[in-house]
């Protein structure tokens, strides 16, 4: 009895066109399954909102309040709490009267350092302004 055996010309190759789908399937799951996480730099603790509120396009500027009354603007802390010194830091920053800029206060902050953001944000004449809240825990 003869047994053909395997020439020594043929080549033996693997496809790997069904492992480049499988790691593509996963690449994709993997970026459609992740969440991204973006809380504010600050440890703050925000009120709760009722309503949901649309956000704009244009990247907003953001006032921050901690739990001590303290501002920050975009996550730099101001060297006085003053409200001319925090008049003076947006005027530097502010781009125009359209520039959002959204208010960031702890829940547990100081009602005066809020009441003292809004009066040199109105003084600046800003008319996009958002106050920060979180949704109820039911």
């Amino acid at each position: 009895m003869k047994f053909n055996s395997p020439s020594s010309d043929e080549e033996v190759a693997i496809n790997l066109t069904p492992l480049i789908d499988v790691v593509f399937l996963l690449l994709i799951f993997f970026m459609v399954s992740t969440t991204f996480d973006t809380t504010s730099q600050l440890k703050i603790k925000l009120p709760e909102a009722s309503e949901n509120k649309t956000t704009s396009k244009v990247k907003p500027l953001y006032l921050m309040i901690d739990a001590k009354g303290r501002f920050f603007i975009n996550a730099r802390e101001l060297s006085s709490q003053k409200s001319e010194a925090l008049l003076f830091a947006l005027q530097s920053v502010v781009k125009g009267s359209d520039t959002p800029i959204v208010i960031q206060s702890d829940a547990s902050s100081p009602v005066q350092s809020l009441v003292t953001a809004m009066d040199v944000v109105g003084r600046l004449g800003l008319s996009q302004v958002s106050i920060a809240t979180t949704r109820p825990i039911e």
